[in-house]
């Protein structure tokens, strides 16, 4: 699944929508590791998004302090499997998927807030800055990971081995 969520995220790469300083919609790119988590549990899914922010390093590598790569990278991606907390009853993988997607945006909240608030158009506060850069693509991403979570669901493609 790792994997799957790696050829997702680079085929994603030849779209239009990255941003300058790391960050894009993908293609459901984060979709196998909530099926990891929900399937298998938090531990799984912590494992599976941490190594899966390995792989986003290697294909989108914008690493400039070691706190700020492990804010981006492992913890952001980790934090996915959150939603192994969330396997029960049936439409609580949607909360999972929320909660997964938002606590990605925490640590990459900080992260800009840190490490990237010199970007930051002159007189925009940093908080509001790094704030409305993430929510541009993680918004997106996180009504596509719903839909496809959604259709999951509803054909009971993660009911096969809980």
């Amino acid at each position: 699944m790792v994997a799957l969520a790696g050829v997702l995220e680079f085929i994603s790469g030849f779209l239009p929508f990255q941003m300058p300083e790391g960050g894009r919609v993908t293609l459901a790119a984060m979709v196998p590791i909530f099926f990891v988590a929900i399937r298998r549990g938090p531990k799984y899914g912590i494992l599976a998004g941490v190594a899966f922010g390995l792989v986003v390093l290697v294909e989108e590598p914008f690493v400039y302090n070691p706190i700020q790569f492990l804010l981006d990278y492992p913890l952001a991606f980790g934090a996915l499997g959150l939603a192994g907390f969330f396997r029960k009853p049936t439409w609580y993988p949607l909360v999972g998927v929320a909660v997964g997607i938002g606590a990605r945006f925490i640590c990459h909240f900080i992260s800009g807030l840190v490490f990237f608030a010199s970007y930051a158009p002159a007189g925009m506060d940093p908080a509001v800055y790094s704030a409305t850069y993430n929510a541009w693509y993680l918004v997106p991403e996180l009504i596509i990971s719903e839909v496809v979570m959604s259709v999951l669901i509803q054909r009971k493609i993660l009911q096969l081995y809980l």
